[in-house]
């Protein structure tokens, strides 16, 4: 069967399927549906510096293709999730890709620097591209803020950095050039889109926080777009999460330029899909003649 290993520069995988945060909570709510072990890696739900409540609901609507959510990162902090959460994470024999999110360039150093000395973890990505709390995208939209807190971060951390990127800019290629400049070694695209539902009866949002963050297949073409675009303009791997929901989405993915993958939404209506996934990638992979994944990485021919 075709190989599926992959590398994030210094972060190796076994295979290009990850879960995205926000969708997987802490894993243990997963164990039925998902052989831990066959994923390429799991990203926690975030985490702040200190303990956060969440946004008042309703949280979460379904729309056309898609769902908002405004949960506003609600977690314990960094201190349960380092005493309660890291041990079982690193114990399920796959990578653990830390997501943390703060309100300044010290909050975010100060949490990577508490995770280095955390055995195990593999990663940290930084969520720097929240469109449901408030200032959750500031950094991501401004290169400057971006590199900010990728530089900050690589100088107190030695684990590799991922940096999640929002798609509520006009390029994102210029935030993702910051991020790779400043020391990443791979960019996530992207984040949800900032979106609203209406009760028109009520005249009221249906979400309590009035706006949310839009995912699911609603948003994959734009994404795909976003990953293709990235992956010709930076020199580092490219991590793609929007509208996954089958191994022939992910394989577009991978041929726009993506090295990796991270399933989202598609969790919560199918929790077993992810497993799946990998399995059937390597199908997929040996019905096109590839003996690995990197056959496929980055060859789309675009037209003209």
């Amino acid at each position: 069967m075709p190989t599926l290993n992959v590398k994030l520069r210094r972060l190796e995988l076994a295979n290009p399927i990850l879960v995205a945060s926000g969708t997987f909570g802490y894993a243990r709510e997963m164990t039925a549906f998902v052989p831990f072990d066959r994923l390429g890696g799991i990203v926690p739900k975030t985490i702040t510096l200190n303990e956060r409540k969440g946004n008042p609901p309703p949280r979460t609507v379904e729309t056309s293709s898609g769902l908002l959510n405004s949960i506003g990162l609600d977690n314990d902090g960094i201190d349960v999730f380092v005493s309660k959460h890291v041990p079982y994470l690193t114990s399920l024999g796959t990578k653990i890709v830390a997501n943390i999110a703060g309100h300044s360039s010290d909050e975010f150093m100060r949490m990577a620097e508490r995770l280095d000395t955390c055995p195990g973890l593999a990663a940290i990505e930084l969520n720097i591209s929240c469109p449901n709390v408030s200032g959750g995208v500031d950094f991501g939209v401004d290169p400057e803020k971006t590199a900010g807190v990728v530089r900050g971060v690589r100088e107190v951390c030695r684990l590799p950095i991922l940096a999640k990127l929002t798609p509520n800019v006009t390029d994102i290629r210029v935030i993702a050039q910051a991020a790779a400049e400043a020391g990443a070694d791979a960019v996530t695209i992207a984040n949800t889109f900032q979106g609203m539902a209406i009760d028109w009866r009520r005249r009221k949002p249906i979400l309590g926080n009035n706006i949310g963050g839009l995912s699911g297949p609603a948003i994959k073409p734009i994404v795909l777009r976003m990953v293709w675009q990235v992956a010709q303009k930076v020199q580092i791997p490219v991590v793609a999460v929007g509208g996954i929901s089958s191994v022939d989405d992910v394989l577009e993915f991978l041929v726009a330029g993506a090295t990796a993958v991270q399933i989202g939404t598609a969790n919560f209506y199918n929790p077993t899909l992810a497993g799946k996934i990998v399995d059937e990638l390597d199908a997929a992979l040996a019905g096109a003649g590839c003996t690995s994944v990197q056959d496929i990485i980055g060859t789309l021919k675009a037209n003209g």
